[in-house]
């Protein structure tokens, strides 16, 4: 997708952001406006509009990206027991492209940080959360 943000960045076209990780799936890099001091965003490299357009064939990848963003908090030695992932769910998503917010630490979180990344509201959902829905068929 030429337009979109995230696919210039997994194609590296995009100098401004720093890529912490990469593999052949996936690329992290850290949010621009972090709601904590690790605040990472793991996104698909095939671009994916976002959590709706995944269904039962997607589990894998899902569970894919949580084990990268676990990696990258690991990595960066943050608190992974005091973590928060998840993802904007539709029409709350400022990119439309696939990507696993993975926040630490959550104590961290400001006002209005904990009401934007507020586990299964309207707007976001927790990974155990989309893969009920995924496993039901949206």
């Amino acid at each position: 997708m030429e337009r979109c943000i995230f696919c210039k960045i997994a194609a590296k076209n995009d100098p401004k952001t720093q890529i912490l990780y990469e593999d052949n799936e996936f690329v992290v890099f850290k949010d621009i406006k972090p709601a904590a001091t690790h605040h990472y965003l793991v996104i698909t490299k095939v671009h994916i509009k976002d959590p709706k357009q995944l269904n039962g064939g997607h589990i894998d990848l899902v569970e894919k990206m949580v084990a990268v963003g676990y990696r990258i908090l690991e990595d960066k030695h943050a608190d992974v027991q005091n973590s928060r992932f998840g993802f904007h769910w539709p029409p709350f998503t400022s990119v439309q492209h696939l990507h696993l917010h993975a926040i630490s630490p959550t104590t961290e979180m400001g006002f209005i940080g904990k009401g934007i990344f507020s586990p299964n509201s309207f707007w976001f959902v927790t990974v155990c959360h989309l893969l009920i829905l995924v496993c039901n068929g949206i």
